[in-house]
């Protein structure tokens, strides 16, 4: 699966990384540190991805904001988009759905928590039906 993950967070991305890698997984990650370098990725003309893991706590434009843009483009709105966050908060999570995302997975603290939530994602993922760009 070719995955666009947006996120500021260096030490967030290299944990991604290191999860992809240590779990044996071949997804071609690809990575924007926020939603307007995403969005301009996702127009340029290249392969789109095949999921979007999308952070809600960015600057320049939230992932709330990103994600409403995103579902208005009739190109890329079929993206499915999981975010990927530390946000409990509710009001982001009916928002976000209200939107359509595809999912909404917390980032645990422990290490061994969240490989096993991106794991259960990524397998998810790899077996569904996608729309390819």
């Amino acid at each position: 699966m070719d995955i666009l993950l947006i996120e500021d967070d260096l030490i967030e991305v290299m944990k991604l990384k290191r999860t992809v890698s240590k779990l044996n997984l071949k997804h071609l990650i690809v990575e924007a540190k926020n939603g307007e370098s995403a969005l301009t990725y996702l127009r340029s003309g290249e392969k789109l991805p095949d999921i979007i893991l999308l952070d809600l706590n960015m600057p320049r434009m939230n992932g709330i904001e990103f994600l409403s843009i995103l579902k208005e483009d009739e190109h890329l709105r079929y993206l499915p988009t999981i975010i990927l966050t530390t946000s409990e908060n509710r009001a982001d999570l009916l928002k976000c759905y209200e939107v359509g995302i595809a999912g909404y997975v917390i980032k645990p603290l422990k290490y061994e928590d969240y490989e096993y939530k991106l794991n259960a994602v990524l397998e998810y993922w790899s077996v569904n039906q996608l729309v390819k760009g």
